[in-house]
């Protein structure tokens, strides 16, 4: 408790990389042991954020977290303590999530400013940034806001982080706009969004590369909005141009032609299940008629679906007045069956 202030060297530049500091304290805990330093670039987890992770020295940094206003890193074996050690972040991790936590940002301040809408929820996810909103949003809207922020990206505006006094912060318009011990730090993307913020964030927002809104369902009183950013937005799209182009190859239809295509394999499927339906229908029947009266019946038909074998075997014990068991399958490759009784 009587340590001096640690630095937090992300607050200051989030693009270092590496860094050298000063094993402060290590302590065996649950998952590890929790090493404190006299400066950090690792951010830890807070602000919606996930944590750095990296290494220091030989050690692997599997978490970080702040505890008691100390950056407690839980590393997978000790560092003496007293000793200097080297920090390294793992890098394209920590530029994912600086153009993650950019780009929801832009999506929400750009949001308050079209709709008035306000950020209620937010969680940078492995795979999707979700972000909550107070208001309902119509489809044209998301399509209207997914434009306006790429093209906020597109005119690449530079951030500018902030350290307000309380009197300046009285007469400041921004968003999270909670009491705050302490400095609040200020983000502000200019004509785009201003937010009191924890995070790491790029330095201008052509940094942030793209953004895709994939989703948006009702949510509370809002909706809930998937998307994703920069590379991970990149690989996103890149995977989605991949499946439409094997569902080209497949339909033999252009790039931007497929939707019609399945569309017209789903109607042709549809009516080959209905000709398929009538054509077991009248099977059926005639298989009831043949063992009329015949008391308990084993029959053995190939390739039906589980409905078609339970049509079949009602069909039959009804007529033939006793128990009824059908199989359907090969021999080796197994069989379903039904059985059934009148009553």
């Amino acid at each position: 408790d009587n340590m001096k202030e640690m630095e937090k060297l992300y607050e200051e530049n989030p693009y270092l990389t590496s860094f050298s500091a000063q094993v402060r304290s290590c302590v065996q805990g649950k998952r590890g042991w929790d090493i404190v330093l006299d400066q950090t670039a690792f951010y830890p987890e807070g602000g919606g954020q996930p944590y750095d992770l990296g290494c220091l020295g030989d050690t692997q940094v599997l978490e970080v977290h702040m505890r008691d206003s100390h950056v407690v890193h839980t590393c997978s074996g000790p560092l003496a303590e007293g000793s200097q050690v080297s920090g390294q972040i793992d890098w394209p991790r920590r530029f994912d999530l600086m153009q993650h936590h950019s780009g929801e940002h832009l999506v929400s301040g750009l949001a308050h400013q079209m709709y008035g809408c306000n950020n209620v929820g937010f969680h940078m996810g492995a795979d999707v940034v979700t972000i909550d909103f107070d208001l309902e949003l119509t489809e044209e809207q998301i399509r209207e806001l997914e434009l306006a922020v790429n093209r906020y990206i597109w005119e690449d505006h530079p951030a500018q982080i902030t350290y307000p006094s309380r009197e300046q912060l009285a007469h400041l318009e921004y968003r999270s706009k909670k009491e705050i011990e302490g400095q609040v730090r200020i983000v502000t993307f200019p004509g785009g969004d201003t937010c009191a913020c924890c995070g790491t964030h790029v330095s201008s927002s052509g940094q942030v590369g793209l953004v895709k809104l994939l989703s948006c369902q009702k949510f509370r009183t809002g909706v809930r909005i998937e998307l994703v950013c920069g590379g991970r937005a990149f690989s996103h799209l890149s995977k989605v141009w991949e499946q439409n182009h094997q569902v080209s190859n497949l339909t033999s239809a252009k790039m931007l032609e497929t939707a019609p295509a399945v569309a017209r394999l789903l109607g042709e499927n549809q009516a080959l299940k209905s000709r398929l339906f009538a054509m077991e229908q009248a099977r059926f029947s005639d298989l009831a008629q043949r063992h009329q009266g015949a008391g308990n019946v084993l029959l053995f038909e190939e390739e039906l679906s589980p409905d078609g074998l339970r049509r079949l075997t009602d069909a039959v014990q009804t007529a033939c007045g006793g128990l009824c068991a059908c199989f359907s399958g090969q021999e080796g490759a197994g069989y379903k069956y039904a059985i059934g009784q009148p009553g």
